[in-house]
């Protein structure tokens, strides 16, 4: 179980772009919000997640997602979800969390 974050920061569109590769669950979850943490203590932009990658995600995984999106309301900002997989769109669906995420390619 591993995880690769490539971020970067794109400065025109104020917005990040984080590429997760791997399994998102209770062993890489901390990796994640270490970096989702960082990243808006730099810029509390818009995160667009390219989840193309994205093998599985728990509800660990989930629970980091939303403790960033939380903060990131406080700013009036949003994570976009883009490129979920089939398995991982259908988390979403399940657990309502489509309806507080902007999901693109649903």
């Amino acid at each position: 179980m591993s995880i690769q974050i490539d971020k970067k920061y794109h400065q025109e569109e104020n917005l990040w772009v984080l590429a997760i590769n791997g399994e998102l669950d209770i062993y890489t979850a901390n990796e994640l919000k270490e970096t989702l943490m960082k990243m808006l203590d730099e810029h509390k932009e818009n995160i667009k997640i390219d989840c193309t990658d994205l093998g599985y995600i728990d509800s660990t995984g989930l629970g980091v997602l939303i403790g960033a999106l939380k903060r990131l309301k406080k700013y009036d900002k949003n994570i976009v979800i883009a490129n979920p997989k089939p398995n991982v769109l259908k988390l979403f669906r399940i657990t309502g969390l489509n309806k507080i995420f902007i999901i693109e390619g649903e």
